[in-house]
């Protein structure tokens, strides 16, 4: 009777501890489960897009050689993804590799796989319209073209023109490029000169920031190969580009800019002002076909009949072919101190006098 209750007593123990075992296994069943939903969630969460109603574009910057945890990082940083870690796994699982260094524009509201593609060089987004940057036109004219051709306005655009810190950006992407124009005091507007001409898709949801950022980046591109020969020259980029600005409106033959280029460089030398009329129209913000004796003694740092040197900085977007004539000008030896061009044929005569100079005009009819 004594072993029957024993065998009883452990049968109900064996029995309790079994009933433990099921419920343990069925809780941590049902935890595995709960983590295993809540982890699935969270990672379909994590790999939405950043805002989908945000379709503004961030200018992205990608660093040559950068690897996925620094691509990541960047892209967590400009609030482009939600997490890095999982982002890092979405590239892993789908063989993501080839991404190009450079600067690319990606939007909050894009998933992973659009930004991908950005990144990769494969474009994305619908082109809505463009914008022509005319050579040789001012920053107030480039205004006008935005207001017609985007949905923002010329006030927009000036506004931009003087924000410090967009300015402060944009000098620390592209500082060979920008750091002698933001050293500069006096000046007008600091992009003038260094929105290259070309023209220029607008992308579907792009900021202003990113259009003007592309012009400028395109001045930065096509003068890379030059800034070794600009600094060979003791020159700054400012000095170049002002230079420019002036040929572009004296001249219109290759030759005569370069060799006109070759003047100013001569007047520099000999310490006299440079004279140019369009520094003048430049000063009164207006174009005219005359100047009169009040006009060319405007109160303007612009005003380089009365200002030695080059002034606070360039006076239109000028073109290739005139940043290269400055670079390479002609004639330096020939001591020329003068020009003029025939408003008509186009024709431009070269001098060393002032008489020279007057007899040229003269002869113009002008």
């Amino acid at each position: 009777m004594q072993d029957q209750d024993k065998q009883r007593e452990h049968d109900l123990q064996r029995e309790g501890s079994n009933k433990v075992m099921r419920w343990v296994a069925s809780a941590v069943g049902i935890i595995l489960a709960l983590l295993v939903i809540g982890g699935g969630i969270y990672t379909v969460y994590a790999l939405q897009p950043a805002n989908r109603h945000d379709e503004n574009v961030v200018s992205v910057h990608i660093p040559e050689g950068a690897t996925n945890d620094e691509i990541a990082g960047i892209l967590k940083k400009d609030g482009l993804i939600r997490n890095i870690s999982i982002f890092k796994m979405w590239l892993k699982t789908h063989s993501v590799a080839g991404f190009q260094a450079g600067d690319f524009y990606v939007s909050p509201s894009m998933n992973n796989r659009q930004i991908v593609s950005q990144l990769q060089g494969g474009g994305g987004r619908p082109v809505v319209g463009h914008v022509l940057v005319k050579e040789g036109q001012t920053i107030d004219e480039i205004g006008n073209t935005i207001a017609k051709n985007t949905k923002y306005s010329k006030k927009d655009f000036l506004a931009l023109m003087k924000n410090e810190k967009f300015l402060k950006s944009l000098e620390k992407r592209y500082p060979q490029l920008l750091s002698s124009s933001m050293k500069k005091n006096n000046v007008r507007y600091h992009l003038e000169g260094y929105l290259f001409p070309a023209k220029y898709d607008v992308y579907q949801g792009a900021s202003l920031d990113e259009l003007v950022t592309q012009m400028v980046e395109k001045e930065n591109e096509v003068l890379t190969p030059y800034y070794s020969a600009i600094k060979k020259k003791h020159l700054t980029v400012q000095e170049v580009l002002t230079l420019a600005s002036l040929v572009e409106r004296e001249g219109v033959k290759d030759t005569d800019r370069r060799k006109i280029a070759g003047v100013f460089f001569n007047r520099l030398d000999a310490g006299m002002p440079l004279q140019s009329d369009i520094s003048v129209m430049y000063a009164l913000n207006k174009h005219k076909h005359s100047l009169s004796l009040k006009d060319v003694k405007v109160k303007s740092p612009y005003n380089l009949y009365v200002h030695k040197g080059y002034g606070p900085g360039p006076f239109n977007n000028p073109s290739l072919n005139s940043i290269s004539a400055v670079l390479n000008p002609l004639d330096r030896d020939e001591d020329y101190l003068y020009f003029v061009a025939n408003l008509k044929t186009g024709e431009v005569k070269f001098s060393h006098t002032l008489d020279e100079h007057e007899a040229n005009n003269a002869s113009f009819g002008q």
